[in-house]
């Protein structure tokens, strides 16, 4: 793990949100993508180093929109960069972490991804990511 790259936050409206981080934070987002694979737009602020994203669930059953169903809208995930995810899941797999994903797949801001299932992380969604060369 090189560093935490981002911490995901789900939002029910992007916009609205983006307005409230932009005052809170100084800045506006620099990015924002939808995922249709994922069903979710999002959108990025650089904060230092680190990286805040807002997800919005774009369909009812999307993660992100069953997730605020359940708990509100709030902290969502931590993602940490990996140098090479495929090396890095089967280092996870072993160690007896459940992932829920068996291969790294294409997220947002350009990067592959694969989460860890919260249940074997105390609770905490945890998300690898690599940058696609």
């Amino acid at each position: 793990m090189l560093n935490i790259e981002h911490i995901g936050i789900a939002v029910r409206n992007c916009s609205e949100a983006n307005s409230l981080y932009t005052k809170l934070l100084g800045t506006e987002p620099y990015k924002s993508e939808q995922v249709a694979s994922e069903g979710v737009n999002t959108s990025f602020f650089k904060v230092g180093g680190s990286k805040i994203e807002l997800l919005e669930g774009t369909t009812p059953n999307s993660a992100i929109s069953k997730f605020i169903e359940k708990r509100g809208e709030g902290i969502h995930h931590i993602a940490f960069e990996v140098e090479d995810i495929t090396a890095e899941m089967a280092r996870l797999q072993q160690e007896g972490f459940t992932l829920l994903n068996e291969t790294p797949k294409k997220g947002a801001d350009n990067k592959l991804v694969c989460f860890v299932h919260p249940k074997s992380a105390n609770g905490v969604l945890i998300e690898l990511t690599q940058e696609i060369r």
